[in-house]
């Protein structure tokens, strides 16, 4: 079952993210004070509500704290994402990541709770949708018109056995071209080295083939 997640706030950056992620195969709940903005979502994700999320009790009737992510996209108000965000703390949800304008804004959002902080600049709303819609991808880059480079965690079925073994390229397309350790430290990849359930692999891969890898 994929994971669900809710978007608070629809404007560019936000819609880019839910309409992605719906895209992708999540359950995905967007929310808006602006009847306008959840009319256009209706077709768009699994369910669109107009609501004021700056207002605790709103975010409250939500029911958020069946989701596995909230992304708070108002990253132009600072009160009302600090307002959002520490109420999804407080209902216990997993995860909640925060849009901010700037460092600073992104500072008060971390001291408040969020887990991690977006800066629309350096993430877009596409790229970040792939990265959250599986439990494998930890960072994706876009490094041509149809190639990506991603770091993902090795698929339970891989740890222990090495590259020679599971013949990556040939038969997921899929180009590995480093190794994280727990220590942070990339090497260049032994392909007789058996994979550990405590590493990272970089590798290459087309973005058609995204789905299907998360899969």
């Amino acid at each position: 079952m994929g994971k669900s997640i809710a978007v608070f706030g629809l404007g560019r950056f936000g819609r880019s993210l839910a309409y992605n992620l719906y895209d992708l195969g999540l359950e995905v709940m967007a929310v808006d004070k602006d009847p306008d903005m959840v009319e256009d979502a209706q077709d768009k994700v699994t369910v669109a509500i107009e609501a004021d999320v700056s207002k605790p009790d709103a975010v409250k009737g939500l029911g958020v704290e069946n989701m596995d992510i909230v992304i708070v996209a108002m990253g132009s108000d600072l009160t009302a994402s600090i307002m959002a965000v520490m109420v999804c703390k407080e209902l216990g949800v997993p995860k909640v990541y925060a849009k901010a304008a700037d460092e600073r804004m992104g500072a008060i959002l971390r001291r408040i709770g969020a887990d991690r902080v977006l800066f629309p600049e350096e993430e877009s709303g596409e790229r970040m949708a792939r990265t959250l819609a599986s439990d494998s991808i930890m960072e994706l880059f876009e490094i041509g018109g149809s190639l990506c480079l991603v770091e993902v965690r090795p698929k339970k079925d891989w740890i222990g056995k090495n590259l020679r073994e599971l013949k990556l390229r040939e038969k997921q397309r899929i180009n590995v071209v480093a190794v994280r350790n727990k220590k942070g430290t990339h090497t260049i990849v032994d392909p007789d080295a058996p994979i550990q359930e405590d590493e990272f692999l970089l590798v290459i891969l087309h973005k058609k083939d995204l789905k299907e890898f998360r899969d």
